[in-house]
C-alpha cells in the first residue's frame, strides 16, 4: 500500500490588505519591510513576495482594491509562525503604512500551464538572449513544457526589468517543481513566482 502523496515544500500565506495605495514603486519597500518583519526570512533563498495587485495611470501612486493582497510564498515548515506573525501588522512601506488583515495558507496547485507577471532579466537581454537564459534554468531543473515570452516590465526606478514569461505543457510534477524553486532572480521583488493560469493564449494580453 502506498503513502499519502507528498506535499510541496512551499505553500502561499494569503493576507487581506487594509490600505488602500501606496507608492508605485513599492516593491523595494515591501521587500525590506518583510525582512525585517520575519525573523530568518533572509535565509529562506526560495522564499517570494507575489506582485501585489494595484492599479494607476503611470503617476506616483499604486492603488490597493478591497480585494488587493499580500501574498508570500515560504516554506511550509515556517508558514504557521509567519502567518501568526504577520496577521493584523502594519508594516512601513517607502513612507507608507500597509495594514495586514489575517492570512489564511494556500496550497500550490499543479496546473499544466503556469504564469509569472515579471521574471528578471539581464539589462542587455533582448526576448531570444531571455528565453534562452530560461530554457537553460528549467532544464537544470528537469522540466520539459514550453515558454512563451510576454511584455517587457520595468519593476522599479533604479533599471531593474524583466519579461512575463509563460510555462505550459506540464507534467504535475513539473508544475509543482516549477512552482517551488521559480526563476531568475530578485523573489522578493516579485519576480519569478509562477501561479496557475487557464491558457497560454492570453500571455501577450496579460498587464
Amino acid at each position: 500500500m502506498s503513502g499519502a502523496a507528498e506535499l510541496p515544500s512551499m505553500v502561499d500565506i494569503v493576507f487581506e490588505t487594509r490600505t488602500r495605495s501606496l507608492p508605485r514603486y513599492y516593491r523595494q519597500g515591501l521587500a525590506r519591510a518583510i525582512a525585517a518583519a520575519v525573523p530568518g526570512w533572509s535565509s529562506w533563498p526560495l522564499a517570494g513576495i507575489h506582485r501585489l495587485n494595484v492599479a494607476g495611470d503611470g503617476g506616483p501612486t499604486a492603488l490597493l482594491s478591497r480585494r488587493t493582497r499580500l501574498i508570500l510564498r515560504v516554506p511550509r515548515r515556517v508558514a504557521t509562525d509567519v502567518r501568526a506573525g504577520l496577521s493584523q501588522a502594519s508594516l512601513a512601506v517607502a513612507g507608507s503604512q500597509l495594514v495586514l488583515g489575517d492570512g489564511r495558507l494556500r496550497e500550490l496547485l499543479p496546473w499544466g500551464t503556469l504564469y509569472a507577471h515579471t521574471v528578471l532579466a539581464r539589462a542587455d537581454d533582448d526576448e531570444p538572449s531571455f528565453l534562452r537564459s530560461v530554457r537553460d534554468e528549467l532544464d537544470r531543473l528537469g522540466v520539459g513544457g514550453r515558454v512563451i515570452c510576454g511584455r517587457r516590465h520595468d519593476l522599479d526606478d533604479e533599471g531593474l526589468n524583466g519579461f512575463g514569461l509563460m510555462v505550459d505543457q506540464l507534467q504535475a510534477p513539473d508544475a509543482l517543481r516549477v512552482m517551488e524553486h521559480g526563476l531568475g532572480e530578485r523573489r522578493a521583488l516579485g519576480c519569478g513566482i509562477f501561479v496557475p493560469h487557464k491558457s497560454a493564449a492570453a500571455v501577450g494580453a496579460m498587464p
